[in-house]
């Protein structure tokens, strides 16, 4: 029953075979906009995800700031002061967060040979470096033992090397920072930057026990921690209340603790980008809609080029359903041929595009950060349901036609 169908579709798209590829043209134009619409927020989506992982997707920073609420006997404004009693407090109150940096800085000048230049200090331990998803491009990170013996090491962010170095071999050489000497054992790979001489890429990082000798570090400038796996609302209420306890502020004081949390930042990235992909679903859908009305049309033309057929098919037994299926066919296999010239229509494209600039049209070293056309398999599989509906939506209507036609009068059509 199935191939005698199928035979009498093609033979039926055969009759008017100009009419029929243009029909399958208007279709596969359609999905191929649908796929690449789909494309594109699956890029756009991926492109944010590049952008965090850059700076480290499940970093959390908590940073000291100022009372702004009585607390006790402290009125507001009293500065809140993070010293070395507060990393075991937090390593107690998050002991599920794999990584934990102390992190002090300041702007140091930094000379090699005759060259000099400002550049921010950063004092950190070792695991900032898989909480900012540092990659090395040279050499070596700082490791616990650099920390554990106040090693004067250093890691160049590529912008000094490139600044100071100029080509040269900067690993092993020396480097002082207000004439204090660090030997240089690695250089970071290059990281994204939006530009200035404040970006990531323009710090020399060194172990945070070493920073001594450079400052006091009495009082710690912030902590750095990973929250895979966390619940987020959780651990900042925690963390507040600990603090808070603490320093003698109120766990609800917002500005006395200030919390940053990458995932909270690309979740709301996410909502974003969902809503991006369901608007650009809602455009494709339109656009293939305007080739079902082509595929609507040329089927009602077929229905009625063919009332006599259909007479003649009833008066010999055929049933509402036979015609209905007949003609409901027709419009599928010619949806499904168009659908097939789409989606090899999109990967032709997509692959011909490659990257579409967003984030390095405003930052360096951010190819990443670009929207690439990711034809994924669950975007083929959307596509196909969203072509199979409009196939059916756009064939029914002439083939429910073609079903209650009376076959006396369709007998009679000349």
């Amino acid at each position: 029953m199935y191939k005698d169908l199928l035979r009498q579709a093609f033979a039926a798209m055969r009759h008017d075979l100009r009419k029929t590829i243009l029909t399958m043209l208007g279709m596969a134009w359609g999905i191929a906009t649908v796929v690449l619409l789909l494309a594109y927020g699956e890029g756009f989506g991926r492109a944010v995800q590049n952008i965090f992982e850059n700076f480290g997707a499940t970093a959390v920073g908590i940073f000291p700031g100022r009372t702004t609420q009585q607390a006790g006997g402290n009125k507001a404004g009293v500065p809140v002061r993070f010293t070395s009693s507060d990393t075991e407090l937090l390593s107690n109150v998050v002991p599920l967060a794999r990584y934990m940096s102390r992190q002090i800085g300041k702007d140091g000048t930094v000379q090699v040979g005759a060259r000099s230049k400002s550049y921010s200090v950063a004092g950190l331990d070792p695991s900032i470096q898989y909480i900012w998803n540092i990659k090395i491009g040279e050499g070596r990170f700082l490791d616990d033992q650099d920390n554990q013996s106040h090693a004067l090491v250093a890691v160049l962010g590529s912008q000094v090397k490139t600044e100071l170095f100029s080509g040269m071999e900067a690993i092993g050489e020396y480097i002082h920072i207000n004439g204090t000497s660090f030997q240089v054992v690695g250089v970071a790979a290059a990281r994204m930057q939006e530009g200035g001489d404040s970006d990531i890429n323009s710090t020399v990082y060194i172990p945070f026990e070493s920073m001594s000798v450079l400052q006091s570090t009495k009082y710690i400038g912030g902590y750095w921690m990973d929250s895979r796996g966390l619940d987020h609302d959780k651990m900042a209420k925690d963390i507040r209340d600990a603090l808070a306890l603490a320093h003698g502020f109120k766990s609800d004081d917002r500005r006395a603790v200030m919390i940053f949390d990458a995932q909270k930042q690309l979740a709301q990235f996410s909502i974003i980008t969902l809503g991006i992909k369901i608007l650009l679903a809602f455009i494709g859908t339109v656009t293939l809609g305007i080739g079902g009305v082509g595929l609507m049309n040329i089927m009602l033309v077929s229905v009625t080029q063919r009332t006599r057929e259909i007479g003649v098919e009833k008066a010999l037994g055929a049933r509402k359903k036979d015609i209905l299926f007949q003609f409901l066919s027709e419009a599928l296999v010619i949806t499904a041929m168009g659908g097939v010239l789409g989606v090899l229509l999109s990967y032709a494209v997509s692959f011909s595009v490659g990257t579409l600039t967003l984030y390095s049209a405003v930052a360096q070293n951010a190819e990443a950060g670009d929207i690439r056309l990711i034809v994924a398999p669950k975007i083929l599989l959307i596509s196909t349901l969203i072509l199979i509906l409009v196939g059916i939506v756009s064939g029914m209507f002439p083939a429910v036609r073609a079903a209650n036609l009376d076959p006396i009068e369709a007998l009679r059509h000349e």
